[in-house]
């Protein structure tokens, strides 16, 4: 594939399983290489794209909120000065310091959104939108994220739910077997994949 995103772009990338979208993302932020070709990455990246990747079950949440922004290029400082507030943002207060191997998915994903929107990035990653998260911080996760996104210079959403691509992004890509096949404002790729998907 060929594409530039450019600072302002709010892209949305839809299409069935298997198209290529997540491993796209994995490759934005560096965690594949390309087998073929090359990509040029301007800026700090947070992916927010596996839960809870890089987490370490034995290690308390406290921990691995320092480690998980470590890895998203947070200095521990502003992890030291935040972490009560990002804490009590996440809900975690009775469990922050259990190992988060009892933690369960929807918890997982609380502390790890919190921990990778404490710091505005050039550019936000996100892969399936609060999968496993419950109703209620779904609801105080979006005002974040509204925050956070216009912050950020570039923002990258995959999502099968178009509500959020509509919601979040002014373009969008469908993609399908590796190849991008439409590139447009949101509405334009959402009415494209409509179309396709029938």
């Amino acid at each position: 594939i060929q594409l530039s995103i450019a600072e302002g772009d709010r892209l949305g990338i839809i299409g069935p399983n298997g198209a290529g979208k997540s491993s796209l993302l994995k490759v934005i932020s560096r965690i594949y290489k390309p087998t073929l070709g090359s990509i040029d990455v301007s800026g700090r990246v947070a992916p927010l794209i596996e839960i809870g990747a890089g987490f370490i079950p034995e290690l308390s949440g406290r921990d691995n909120a320092y480690l998980y922004g470590a890895i998203l290029g947070i200095k521990r400082k502003t992890i030291k000065e935040r972490i009560d507030s990002m804490v009590e943002y996440s809900g975690l207060q009775e469990f922050v310091d259990m190992p988060v191997k009892y933690y369960s998915t929807g918890m997982h994903l609380r502390l790890a959104f919190t921990v990778a929107t404490e710091v505005a990035p050039d550019i936000l990653i996100l892969d399936e939108l609060y999968a496993g998260g419950d109703a209620a911080f779904i609801v105080k996760a979006n005002q974040r994220l509204e925050h956070f996104i216009s912050k950020s210079r570039i923002l990258i959403l995959v999502a099968h739910q178009m509500e959020y691509i509509s919601r979040f992004c002014n373009r969008a890509i469908v993609m399908a077997n590796g190849r991008i096949q439409k590139d447009g404002t949101a509405r334009e790729a959402i009415e494209w994949y409509e179309d396709y998907s029938r």
